[in-house]
């Protein structure tokens, strides 16, 4: 089965202001436990379900129907619907028979049961541990919904749809993939026999709304003389790169610094799984792609970045660099591609800097230690550390200046900090952003690009508390 109209509604979606919410019926779908008394008629209605899922197959002519516009092909299934449930033995009540509809259209327009959860653009993650284990993540937070899979087929099945849509395909042969929705969300699937308890989804949310650093000031990621900071490094074509753990906003970020690059420059993204949205007219995107069935065809991150510097770009960003491409990204920073940027997977500022380390010896070339640290010092300006805490805030903890080598190590000298300094009664963390006193070198530069920074914003006395 196809998307059909899915993704004219996804585009439908994104152009709408901020997404259309879901009603008060599919809220309390994802929010309402059901009683164990209930459990004995879920089955029931899951079993009319499918029989009445398997008769509209065989009654609609579902080629037809891609010619329909949206509302064209809704009032169709609708009407076979109506004529399929009234026919059904199983007596439902209205309600029932509501919430039945609901669900079929959402089989045949979309991606089932995970419709009401695609809707709510309160949700950030989508996790789906096995068929009957559904959980959100809403403002940081993780929750359980009541939301099921008929099976470990039925899964299977919206899995096998959503991955097909990018041209890729899922079976015991190839049993990871990483595809996208339309509407750019990003998701990973991985089935038996890797995942043991049955298929496994996981879905990291596009975000309609694109927030500016004014926004992350207002929710406490980061301090109003860090936000004027970035915005001058962005502009000063300084080499940085975003580091931090998995959902701790690093493309988010990578977003909003590319928003001050230029109109007039070139950029080539190059992601394994394409999610940045930058606005700037001149961009060439690209994507890496996966080995098919035969185990050939594979186009990797490393051979993108070796091309994108035939395609006379002004800045390269790499959407995570994780491997053996950090030689290429590193050498395209340090040869006329300034302002390029990056993210990576770590922890802190200097984590970050053995990653890279790591992946350099990875790549099979062969460096000396100290060559491989004065190519990452010469070709890393700015390190920028993000966390998600566990109150669900997500902050810039360190904003680091790679200063060159000193002893035979890259130096590293912190302009601001986030000091933790504890948990309040209610589960919040307290602390404070302040500046080290530490005159960064970029200063210069950005005064030379036009963005001076006046010397006031690096001093020890500006804190800022945060909660």
């Amino acid at each position: 089965m196809n998307f059909l109209g899915y993704q004219r509604r996804e585009k439908k979606r994104l152009t709408d202001a901020g997404s259309a919410r879901p009603s008060v019926a599919e809220s309390k779908a994802v929010k309402a436990v059901p009683t164990r008394r209930e459990e004995g008629r879920e089955v029931k209605l899951y079993e009319v379900k499918k029989r009445v899922h398997h008769r509209l197959l065989e009654r609609l002519n579902l080629s037809m129907m891609e010619d329909l516009d949206d509302q064209e092909m809704a009032r169709e299934i609708r009407q076979a619907l109506d004529v399929l449930l009234q026919e059904e033995e199983e007596p439902l009540n209205l309600s029932e028979k509501t919430r039945l509809a609901r669900e079929l259209e959402f089989e045949i327009l979309g991606l089932g049961p995970l419709e009401p959860l695609l809707g709510d653009p309160a949700i950030s993650d989508i996790l789906v541990n096995r068929f009957n284990m559904v959980y959100v993540e809403r403002f940081g937070k993780l929750e359980k919904t009541d939301i099921r899979f008929q099976d470990n087929d039925h899964l299977l099945k919206i899995i096998q749809k959503i991955v097909g849509n990018v041209g890729r395909r899922v079976d015991e042969s190839i049993p990871m993939v990483d595809a996208r929705l339309p509407d750019g969300s990003r998701v990973n699937a991985i089935i038996p026999p890797l995942a043991l308890d049955g298929p496994m989804l996981s879905i990291r949310r596009f975000s309609v709304s694109r927030p500016s650093l004014e926004d992350l000031v207002q929710k406490g990621s980061l301090t109003e003389d860090m936000a004027e900071v970035l915005k001058s490094l962005s502009i000063a074509r300084l080499n940085i790169l975003i580091s931090g753990g998995t959902g701790a906003g690093k493309t988010t970020m990578l977003n909003i610094l590319s928003g001050f690059i230029p109109d007039y420059e070139r950029i080539i993204t190059i992601e394994d799984s394409a999610e940045l949205q930058l606005q700037q007219e001149h961009v060439c995107r690209l994507e890496t792609r996966p080995p098919n069935v035969e185990g050939k065809g594979e186009i990797t991150q490393r051979e993108l970045v070796r091309n994108s510097l035939r395609m006379r770009p002004d800045r390269v960003i790499v959407g995570e660099v994780r491997g053996p491409e950090v030689i290429d990204m590193l050498q395209a920073m340090n040869t006329g591609h300034e302002g390029s940027m990056a993210t990576i997977h770590a922890n802190s500022t200097r984590e970050a800097l053995l990653r890279l380390e790591t992946m350099i010896q990875l790549s099979g070339v062969q460096i000396h230690e100290k060559g491989m640290r004065q190519m990452i010092s010469s070709s890393i300006d700015v390190i920028l550390q993000l966390v998600r805490h566990s109150d669900g805030g997500r902050r810039v903890i360190a904003l680091s200046e790679v200063t060159g080598m000193e002893s035979g190590v890259v130096s590293l000298q912190d302009i601001f900090v986030f000091d933790r300094q504890g948990v309040d009664d209610t589960g919040s963390i307290l602390g404070m952003f302040k500046a080290t006193g530490v005159r960064p070198r970029f200063a210069d530069r950005c005064r030379i690009f036009g963005v001076p920074l006046p010397d006031r914003i690096f001093q020890p006395s500006k804190r800022i508390s945060m909660h």
